[in-house]
């Protein structure tokens, strides 16, 4: 990782500016960016425009990452284009995400679709998103505090660098946010000259495609930049943003999976707001306060303590395995960090054992939840570990 915006802009003005005259809504947050970005996406198809959506990281296939409408990149093309950009990829050292947008962007220039969707990646001002130079709407999800080695220790630098991708006039949506990001996107956006719009949740009467009560926040923003987009045109009609946000699928998010037959939550989670959105949906399927099994695996630079104070309540139990391919904590770290907590907190050497060890045991009358990586949740689908239901 080599945060920096000027190589990228050097290396899209090596290739012509792929794309650069067809609009995009980038969207920059903390959590529920690839949510947004997939109700957007699936807002315009309703509508009969074509999108080109990017969006990261991937579950098993490189080729998620990039689509226009339903069809992902196929790999043949995929491996073509990288394979075509690697002058420019040694010219400008690009990194594998900057390589990666730098494809997407041919593509849709290949492609030609009506509007892009930019998922950003951890940032916003040194995002390789950000090099786009048609970015006239930015989509926020909710911002809080993680990547804090990168983009800064406290929320408002967290918030500042996410900010900082609305350019000159940009409008911007944004949900709810903490007290201190609203100053920063406020002020940012005024510095701008820009427009703000703030929107609540949608309520109970929208049929989302996604599960979660969490997905209302984000719906209400993927909605309001939809209808920004049709405004003058009139071409997305609100009919359009209903089929749209109710078709709207998105993996390996509050999924039901199954494991030998037996059923299992799967969930993305690797965060402390991602972890107050998923205790905040346990809640509900669990108000008896029946114990959760959960499966966690964390990477060593999460905030697992916190992550694990939110998700355990008394009686709860959770496996502690590695992140695959990445540095984790360990059950005895966590155990050091998190004392009162150490006696519900059990050790596999994967996802894979301690799912043997929960069926040899008696299996939860709970479904157990694995959470923690979408590294984790990826490598399960890809090896066939778990199937969808």
């Amino acid at each position: 990782m080599d945060l920096s915006l000027e190589r990228m802009q050097l290396a899209l003005k090596h290739l012509q500016s792929p794309a650069g005259s067809i609009p995009a809504v980038q969207v920059v947050g903390t959590n529920g960016k690839g949510s947004i970005a997939c109700l957007i996406h699936h807002g315009l198809m309703a509508a009969g425009l074509r999108s080109g959506l990017t969006t990261s990281p991937h579950l098993v296939s490189w080729c998620e990452r990039i689509r226009v409408d339903d069809a992902l990149i196929r790999i043949e093309t995929l491996r073509k284009i990288l394979e075509s950009l690697q002058p420019v990829v040694e010219e400008h050292r690009l990194t594998p995400f900057e390589q990666l947008i730098c494809a997407a962007l041919v593509h849709f220039d290949q492609q030609q679709p009506d509007w892009l969707v930019l998922e950003a990646g951890l940032g916003g001002r040194l995002d390789a998103t950000t090099a786009h130079p048609q970015r006239p709407l930015i989509a926020v999800g909710s911002i809080g505090l993680d990547h804090r080695e990168h983009l800064g220790p406290t929320l408002q630098a967290i918030a500042a660098e996410k900010a900082a991708a609305i350019g000159p006039g940009a409008h911007v949506v944004s949900g709810p946010q903490e007290a201190a990001v609203q100053e920063v996107l406020e002020q940012r956006v005024k510095a701008m000259a820009g427009t703000l719009d703030w929107v609540d949740p949608l309520d109970d009467t929208w049929t989302l495609g996604l599960p979660g009560l969490w997905q209302q926040g984000n719906a209400a923003v993927a909605a309001a930049a939809l209808q920004w987009m049709g405004r003058d045109s009139g071409a997305i009609p609100d009919a359009a943003i209903r089929e749209g946000l109710a078709a709207a699928r998105w993996p390996g998010r509050l999924q039901w999976m199954r494991w030998q037959g037996l059923r299992v939550r799967v969930d993305g989670a690797h965060n402390p707001p991602a972890a107050v959105q998923l205790d905040q949906e346990r809640r509900r399927w669990s108000a008896d306060r029946t114990p959760q099994t959960w499966i966690l695996a964390i990477q060593a630079h999460k905030q697992a303590p916190e992550m694990l104070n939110q998700l355990l309540h008394p009686g709860d139990q959770a496996w502690i395995v590695p992140v695959p391919g990445h540095t984790s904590w360990s059950a005895e770290q966590l155990k050091a960090h998190c004392p009162h907590q150490a006696e519900q907190l059990k050790s596999a050497v994967n996802a894979a054992e301690a799912l043997r060890q929960l069926q040899a045991e008696g299996w939860p009358p709970t479904a157990p939840v694995i959470a923690g990586s979408l590294y984790l949740i990826g490598q399960l689908m890809e090896t066939g570990l778990v199937q969808a239901e």
